[in-house]
């Protein structure tokens, strides 16, 4: 059983919304960062957002600041995706780690997460 399931994947519109759930399934996550990455095929996973266990902090990949907004509960995930592009097309993968993300020569980087679902698609219709 994956310790992570995301729902609330589909197909919408350019400009529309949606929001992306993550529940810990089997464990909790409650000390963990947890965020979300997304990938297409042929690319390397991107990093998409984070937020801290304590839910004080966030993080954001640029491509997406100002539109995708995140939030937890415990050992719940989400993210509200508004204003949403053709390229945000992608299998969207939650992700939880101990540590948050950080800063590597001034970008935005977790690496080596821990424990991951299994992705659900969004595709963004132009």
């Amino acid at each position: 059983q994956e310790p992570l399931v995301e729902s609330g994947g589909g197909l919408v519109q350019a400009g529309g919304s949606l929001r992306l759930s993550c529940a810990a399934s089997g464990r909790t996550f409650n000390n963990y960062a947890m965020g979300w990455f997304r990938q297409v095929p042929g690319v390397e996973r991107e990093f998409v957002s984070a937020i801290n266990w304590r839910g004080d902090n966030t993080y954001y990949a640029d491509s997406v600041k100002g539109r995708f907004t995140i939030s937890r509960a415990t050992d719940t995930v989400l993210i509200q995706m508004n204003s949403l592009k053709p390229e945000d097309t992608a299998v969207y993968y939650c992700a939880a780690d101990p540590e948050a993300p950080g800063l590597l020569d001034g970008r935005l980087v977790w690496y080596g997460v821990d424990y991951w679902g299994k992705g659900t698609l969004v595709t963004v219709s132009s």
